[in-house]
């Protein structure tokens, strides 16, 4: 019976802190369009090496500066690009 003396208080804290947290998320626009984002990766085209050497030669800073993109080509013997042989 004592105890709930300390966590009674205590949940109304905790509760009242979640709901603090949640009407900032709310009022700061934190849910506004949440597709957005979900769509952008779907939507995105991918990044060639041309593109980000292109980026990287012209001094802009973005997503292609700084980052390694790797080109898919075939093997010397005409098997898929990136197969490996175990033997």
């Amino acid at each position: 019976m004592e105890s709930l003396y300390l966590l009674i208080p205590l949940s109304v804290l905790l509760v009242l802190g979640i709901g603090g947290v949640l009407a900032w998320a709310v009022l700061t626009g934190q849910f506004d369009n949440l597709d957005r984002e979900g769509r952008r990766i779907l939507d995105e085209q991918p990044e060639t090496a041309d593109a980000s050497a292109a980026a990287a030669d012209s001094g802009e800073e973005g997503h292609a500066a700084g980052r390694v993109l790797l080109e898919s080509r075939p093997a010397a013997d005409g098997n898929a690009p990136n197969s490996a042989h175990l033997t």
